[in-house]
């Protein structure tokens, strides 16, 4: 049988059968009266990534997945010098003028320049304001001092970076910071790290899979992750568009949600009339708000595997005004509320709404349908996928509850 291209047409109201469990018969059902009901085709539409953690981030057309995330994703952290000495993390959620630093890629440097506020936060601006910082991606760590951080829970030795990085950052802050680099050191995963489970051969081992997935089997040793960088829980951040519209939506007329607040690295969305040309006969599959929560799998080019594992809860950092460097005003300062709503759908952060997927790469296809010998030869090597605006993401393998979030607290 065929496998049909399913056409994409915009919603943005919360369906009905999302909010109800979904039961193996429930997607039986879907996969056999449409075999592509498993295999969604979306297309890749954004890619975000943060050099330096917690700044706005920088929009690519091209990226390197890579198993601790994005090539030059969060490989740089700032942290703020209290009093006694000791030091920060500088978030956003905490540090909301964060969202006045530009970041650049040029050459083998990230370019950092400072927008000055209309009501300047560091008054007068600093002369430091208005020049730009040339940080190397890949600095010499040689003879620099260490800084051992934890964030999430979850614990690293960095390097510090020093002056003038250090300078440029404290004048335009207002306050003493440092830029600390994390280098080829990694933070332990604490939860969610995926099962390394085969790839979807056809569209009936898709449906079979439902099934298998309800099974769920230990986590051993060969199925954890490398570490993480400065990302927070996960390498990688996966929402959808069509979710970013049903936030739209909750905005008075004329005023939309901007995707960069919710601080992705991969954004999916439907698939344009336009862009399908496909005949009329085909099945109309529309891509719904929400529906990235029971994702388990995704597929890109045919062949880079994500595994989705768990859900991202917010805080007030999307409650933030990215051209003030402080909390929004009216319903934008107040996105985090409406979300509470109906949002808090996981029962591991019962208090907190969801908005996108954390997600891991997985090995390819190319290497787990090869012998076992290479693909045990391929356990040591390191997991690389080149991805681009455009590709074509297919959803491969869903789940029927919600995951819960179990990162300890």
């Amino acid at each position: 049988m065929g496998q049909k291209k399913i056409k994409i047409t915009e919603v943005s109201q919360l369906q009905p059968f999302l909010l109800q469990k979904r039961s193996p018969a429930f997607f039986i059902h879907r996969a056999l009266l449409y075999p592509s009901y498993l295999l969604t085709h979306l297309p890749l539409q954004k890619l975000y990534i943060y050099p330096i953690k917690s700044l706005r981030p920088l929009s690519v057309t091209t990226a390197q997945l890579r198993r601790e995330g994005l090539r030059y994703d969060r490989r740089f952290m700032l942290l703020k010098v209290e009093a006694d000495g000791g030091y920060k993390n500088i978030q956003t959620a905490y540090f909301p003028e964060c969202t006045l630093f530009h970041q650049a890629i040029d050459g083998d440097h990230v370019v950092v320049t400072y927008q000055i506020p209309e009501k300047p936060l560091v008054n007068p601006p600093t002369p430091e304001q208005s020049t730009a910082l040339r940080v190397p991606l890949n600095p010499a760590i040689d003879g620099l001092e260490t800084v051992d951080i934890k964030l999430f829970g979850s614990s690293t030795t960095t390097y510090r970076m020093g002056d003038p990085y250090d300078t440029w950052f404290s004048s335009c802050f207002g306050y003493p910071a440092i830029l600390v680099y994390i280098g080829d050191n990694r933070r332990p995963v604490l939860a969610h790290s995926p099962r390394q489970d085969r790839p979807q051969q056809s569209w009936f081992s898709s449906v079979t899979s439902v099934l298998s997935s309800y099974l769920q089997q230990p986590q051993g040793k060969d199925d954890e992750a490398s570490g993480l960088a400065f990302n927070e829980a996960a390498p990688f951040l996966i929402t959808s568009k069509a979710s970013l519209r049903d936030v739209s939506a909750r905005l008075p007329e004329g005023e939309t949600m901007d995707m960069i607040k919710f601080r992705p690295n991969i954004v999916v969305d439907e698939i344009d009339d336009d862009d399908n040309n496909d005949d009329s006969d085909e099945l109309e599959e529309p891509l719904n708000a929400w529906d990235e929560d029971f994702w388990a799998e995704l597929l890109v080019n045919s062949q880079h595997r994500l595994a989705l594992t768990a859900n991202c809860a917010r805080c007030i950092s999307i409650n933030i005004d990215y051209g003030t460097g402080r909390p929004a005003l009216g319903e934008q300062g107040a996105v985090l509320k409406k979300l509470m709503r109906d949002r808090r759908v996981d029962a591991g952060n019962k208090w907190s709404p969801i908005f996108g997927r954390y997600a891991f790469l997985l090995p390819p296809t190319s290497l787990l349908l090869t012998t076992t010998t290479n693909r045990e030869r391929g356990k040591g090597e390191d997991l690389v996928a080149d991805v681009a605006v455009g590709d074509e993401v297919k959803v491969t393998r869903r789940i029927s509850d919600r995951d819960v979030w179990a990162w300890p607290k």
